[in-house]
């Protein structure tokens, strides 16, 4: 039931990558990032704050890991994705999010000393052999923002964003474990001090006269803002969290592979983006790679079975 779950919110999670494409037409990036998280923020410890107001008290050992979450997971990851989803398709986009095992690998050896055998090795050579057909295609206005060899400027955004957004998730368990902070609170402060920082950045970037939001879009950007807030804000983030404590970062990342499936339908149907046979095919081979990994993770007891009441194996 609980694979179900992780598939379900990566079903989830995938369409606010469409949902933020269209969004971009009514602000810019960052801005976009500010209003967002500060909304999604305010959302999450005002409802703690009424369920119980005392418990919204940190000490001073989880100030830190809350800023470097806010940082990593937010500002940093947040803007990155929203840049570079300006110049590529919202299916691009996901798939490229989808490195985010290789760097959840190497976070996870280095923070929880999870071991790197043959198997896994080999799996993870496959999902990234799986990246090569995709890297090599250019969508939208990206060939204009050409960085070096095949690698455009917003591909490389978006491995920055998949990069930092792997090393949030990293410190959350790491809060999450040794804090005794619930997901819920530390997503809450993380999100309110990451849409902080986004904001003041907005202000020296964005045109203010008097927002940066476009003429007669104010609507639609509330709505976008919104639906994105419920859903990856309020539901996925938290979500996520909550697997942590089963799953470990490196097979909830390769879980995520599943996502540029369901980011092509919701492109389809939502932009009318038509779905892309190199991202399918690449997907296919990635998940493979996605499946060794699973079962070398199953063997070496970092996953919790069903009916395992010992969760040490799952934040080792």
């Amino acid at each position: 039931m609980s694979i179900l779950l992780v598939i379900f919110m990566y079903a989830a999670w995938s369409s606010v990558f469409s949902l933020g494409k269209m969004a971009l037409e009514s602000s810019p990036p960052v801005f976009l990032t500010g209003f967002r998280m500060m909304f999604a923020g305010i959302i999450l410890l005002g409802w703690l704050f009424l369920k119980n107001r005392s418990s919204l008290k940190i000490g001073k050992k989880q100030i830190l890991p809350l800023l470097a979450l806010a940082v990593f997971s937010i500002y940093l990851t947040n803007v990155l994705e929203f840049w570079g989803l300006q110049h590529l398709t919202a299916a691009k986009t996901c798939f490229i999010y989808s490195l985010s095992p290789f760097f959840a690998a190497i976070f996870s050896y280095i923070h929880f000393g999870e071991k790197m055998n043959l198997k896994k090795f080999l799996g993870m050579l496959i999902g990234f052999a799986g990246f090569i057909p995709v890297l090599n295609m250019q969508t939208g206005d990206e060939g204009l923002l050409q960085a070096f060899s095949f690698f455009s400027w917003p591909e490389l955004a978006i491995m920055g964003a998949a990069l930092f957004s792997v090393y949030g998730w990293v410190l959350l368990r790491i809060i999450v474990k040794n804090q005794t902070l619930s997901p819920l609170y530390a997503n809450g402060y993380s999100m309110l001090l990451g849409g902080t920082m986004a904001f003041i950045h907005s202000f020296f970037v964005d045109p203010w006269t008097p927002v940066p939001i476009a003429t007669g879009q104010v609507l639609p950007f509330i709505q976008g803002i919104v639906t994105m807030t419920l859903v990856s804000n309020i539901l996925c983030y938290n979500l996520y969290g909550f697997m942590l404590k089963r799953y470990t970062a490196t097979f909830l990342s390769f879980m995520g592979l599943l996502s540029p499936i369901f980011a092509s339908l919701n492109s389809w149907l939502i932009l009318g983006e038509a779905p892309s046979w190199e991202i399918l095919v690449s997907t296919s081979v990635v998940s493979l790679g996605l499946f060794i990994v699973y079962q070398a993770e199953l063997k070496q007891g970092y996953i919790v079975k069903k009916g395992d009441k010992s969760p040490a194996k799952a934040t080792s």
